[in-house]
């Protein structure tokens, strides 16, 4: 192979060296050598001719070759360009799906699966994975009976076939977390159809009902209420509902009852974890430090469930009022071991608290036994509820304003009712909606009713706080209005109430 390539090397230069003998022995002849005969040096002169003939034909050619290679390499060049941009373009895309998968994996709220027909689990998600308190190789390619609990399995057992014949299941029940916490339920089970349109599996999405606003607890080492008041409190609320339970309940009385109990000893033992969030002062650096306070149980610190997923249950047992004033009692205690504080906590009361008639008088006594000032304590009403509860409301806020708390109406918009509101109750803040300060940069209408709030809100006295407020073109723009407070993301983050030592 070497000795063949070597002679088409060889051949590719033979009529060049031919041409150039050929010349210097014309040249020889014409200079150095007499008595050559004429025909001779024709017949040099016609094979010089020739042999550059063939040497001009091998230039030609070889450009022409040359052009053709330059032009392929050009085409390859710009083909290998085109793959590369592509392939960069794919593994962007695939860099950002594998992203959003993990987003979903991790920080969806809802719990996801899904099975093949034969009932194994082809996909969970993280928050699949933590309810049952199993590792991704203990779940994958299992069947649910292996790896699942007989409350879980149930459903899904009792509607499989409706499920495997293309049906949507939607329902809604009680189910218990590992620590024996029960959260409400919306559950879906969505059939999959593959190309040829038959059934390949279905997805489960377990969704936790959770209150819009959450609100805060105890840690177990913090003071309580006499065990005396909440036993009897917690009982009756047990008595109360397990009579009341609807006939269609799908759980018996029995399980209501320990439900119930269970939620009861969750609040007395502190089962909760404090967070707040801060509310900051637009227009002066001397205003007192706001704090929204929130709350979470163990379950959703550690991403179990979505925050405020369990008191759709503490409510249905009548229980806030309970968790309520063991909120009260611990900011109190906090407020009492810090002179001359300068925070004002801001606590979310719910509608069952309203009607709590011992409520005020027990905040009075814990203010005074702990010598700390009322004005501390700024007491959060949702605007809805007003409209909901207008009587029972306005008397609360009427007793708990001549102790000296203050009162904020939250989610504020001018609407006819909720303006004559403002002249028929004691109110120290608004809070403006965060669906309209939101919007401000982009939208007229919801730029003129917050200026529109906010004057409102000034000719009364009242100081104004902007909810939702992400980004600091928002706050610029807040500072035009004249808004005082903003609070959201963009102001500060939630974050442990034990950071308030730090």
């Amino acid at each position: 192979m070497q000795k063949a390539v070597q002679m088409n090397s060889i051949k590719s230069y033979l009529p060049a060296g031919i041409s150039f003998l050929l010349a210097c022995s014309l040249i020889a002849i014409t200079y150095f050598i007499n008595g050559i005969e004429e025909y001779w040096s024709m017949i040099l002169w016609g094979c010089l001719i020739l042999f550059q003939a063939i040497v001009i034909y091998q230039i030609v050619s070889k450009k022409k070759t040359a052009d053709n290679c330059f032009e392929q390499l050009s085409l390859t060049k710009e083909r290998l360009t085109n793959e590369m941009k592509h392939r960069l373009w794919a593994e962007k895309n695939a860099s950002e799906s594998k992203v959003k998968s993990i987003y979903i994996d991790e920080n969806f709220p809802v719990m996801l699966a899904y099975f093949n027909t034969e009932l194994r689990c082809r996909y969970h998600n993280r928050i699949f994975r933590r309810w049952f308190g199993l590792n991704a190789d203990q779940i994958d390619g299992k069947l649910l009976t292996d790896f699942s609990n007989e409350s879980f399995y149930l459903d899904i057992r009792n509607c499989i076939k409706e499920i495997l014949t293309g049906k949507t299941i939607h329902n809604e029940r009680t189910l218990k977390s590992t620590k024996g916490f029960p959260y409400i339920f919306t559950e879906q089970y969505v059939p999959h159809l593959d190309h040829k349109g038959k059934i390949a599996g279905f997805y489960t999405i377990h969704t936790p009902l959770a209150q819009e606003k959450s609100r805060v607890s105890l840690k177990k080492n913090q003071p309580n209420l006499q065990k005396s008041e909440v036993d009897s409190a917690s009982q009756l609320a047990i008595k109360n509902n397990v009579q009341k339970a609807p006939p269609s309940a799908p759980s018996s009385a029995a399980e209501t009852t320990t439900t119930a109990a269970r939620i009861a000893q969750a609040i007395k033992e502190g089962e909760f974890n404090l967070f707040f969030q801060d509310i900051k002062s637009i227009k002066s650096t001397d205003s007192p430090v706001h704090h929204e306070i929130l709350i979470r149980m163990g379950d959703e610190e550690n991403s179990v469930m979505p925050p405020g997923s369990f008191l759709p249950f503490v409510e249905q047992f009548k229980l806030m009022p309970q968790l309520d004033r063991w909120v009260v009692n611990h900011i109190i205690k906090w407020l009492s071991t810090r002179t001359a504080s300068n925070h004002i906590f801001c606590l979310n009361i719910a509608k069952d608290t309203f009607n709590d008639g011992g409520f005020p008088g027990f905040v009075q006594i814990q203010l005074q036994k702990m010598n700390v000032p009322a004005s501390s304590l700024c007491f959060e009403i949702e605007a809805m509820d007003v409209q909901d509860q207008k009587t029972p409301i306005t008397a609360f806020t009427q007793k708990v304003s001549e102790i000296g708390c203050q009162i904020s109406l939250c989610s504020f918009t001018q609407t006819p009712d909720l303006v004559t509101l403002l002249d028929q109750m004691k109110v120290n803040y608004i809070k403006i909606d965060g669906s309209l300060v939101c919007n401000i940069l982009r939208d007229d209408d919801d730029f003129k009713e917050v200026v529109a709030i906010n004057q409102l809100a000034h000719e009364r006295k009242i100081q104004t706080i902007a909810e939702f407020v992400e980004t600091d073109e928002i706050v610029a723009k807040l500072k035009e209005i004249g808004v005082d407070y903003a609070q959201g993301f963009g102001i500060a983050k939630v974050s442990a109430f034990e950071e308030l030592d730090s």
